[in-house]
């Protein structure tokens, strides 16, 4: 497994060791030790979710106040555009994102710590997402960002198509706001 770090430096793109031959292909999505030993951080998972979204469709960018939750992130069929705001406002990357391609091909995760904002972007004609949180999903302590805040500036590959948005979704708050 290799951990590099992001333009947000505790943003960490993960790629396993994948053993593949025309049969199909194997790779740990998650160890423990490997993971503490690629990353230097020790985390405990208390939560899976799983979901599955159709081409456009874009989800978040969502947060927990209180309680923030840590993300490890994979898809595992299809492609998303996943991105990460830095909305710590002590943090030396505040008001910073990162995106990164991950798809059931090519096996990448990401890792985003708690107090980070996250979304992502369906590129694919269906995707299946897969994440585990250091955090229970503490609905009463839920924020979100808006998508297209322009102080941000996500650059979403969505090549002049509308995305699918969820009705909190369209209610997100400016970075000045939060």
């Amino acid at each position: 497994m290799r951990a590099t770090p992001t333009a947000i430096a505790d943003v960490l793109l993960i790629e396993p060791k994948v053993f593949g031959d025309a049969r199909g292909f194997f790779f740990e999505s998650f160890n423990a030790r490997s993971f503490a030993q690629a990353t230097g951080l020790d985390v405990h998972f208390v939560q899976d979710n799983h979901s599955k979204s159709a081409r456009h469709v874009l989800r978040g960018m969502h947060f927990q106040r209180t309680q923030p939750q840590g993300k490890l992130l994979r898809v595992v069929a299809g492609e998303v555009f996943d991105v990460a705001v830095d909305i710590r406002p002590e943090s030396a990357t505040f008001g910073l994102w990162v995106g990164e391609i991950l798809s059931g091909d090519n096996h990448r995760q990401l890792w985003i710590p708690p107090g980070l904002a996250h979304g992502f972007l369906v590129l694919s004609e269906t995707a299946e997402f897969v994440y585990k949180t250091t955090d229970y999903y503490a609905p009463q302590c839920e924020g979100c960002l808006a998508w297209d805040d322009p102080t941000v500036g996500i650059d979403w590959p969505l090549a002049g198509a509308s995305p699918s948005l969820s009705a909190k979704d369209t209610q997100g708050k400016a970075l000045s706001q939060l």
